[in-house]
């Protein structure tokens, strides 16, 4: 054949001549992947002490407040995690130069989308409903 899938078999230039920066961005991914993680269990642990402490401290309508504000909390941290794990998947993809990663992330994108969207949503409620 020619074109496209041929340099899809060779690895292109990218892949020949700068072996190394494929490498390093590859690296450079993997520590997106990580600090995403590390966000997302930042905000798991905030919020499973803020819950703590809003059932330990609180009575009737400010426990189920408090609860919410560490909600909306636990949501930022979601979004900002699940925005990078795009940043991630878009180097990947653009390194892999196949097809099926790419179908593979837009799946993904579309997912994490729709979910970010849903979230984004559920937060502004919440906001609305704390008066912030």
């Amino acid at each position: 054949m020619g074109g496209f899938l041929d340099l899809e078999q060779e690895g292109g230039v990218l892949h020949g001549e700068f072996a190394w920066a494929i490498h390093a961005l590859e690296w450079l991914a993997a520590l997106i992947d990580i600090f995403a993680i590390l966000l997302l269990l930042v905000g798991a642990g905030r919020f499973i002490a803020g819950v703590i402490r809003a059932e330990i401290t609180r009575e009737g309508a400010e426990r189920v407040r408090r609860t919410n504000r560490e909600r909306v909390e636990l949501g930022r941290y979601i979004l900002a995690g699940l925005e990078l794990f795009i940043v991630s998947d878009v180097i990947h993809t653009a390194l892999s130069l196949a097809m099926a990663d790419l179908i593979f992330l837009l799946v993904l994108v579309v997912i994490r989308s729709i979910t970010s969207y849903f979230l984004d949503r559920e937060l502004g409620e919440l906001k609305r409903e704390l008066g912030s």
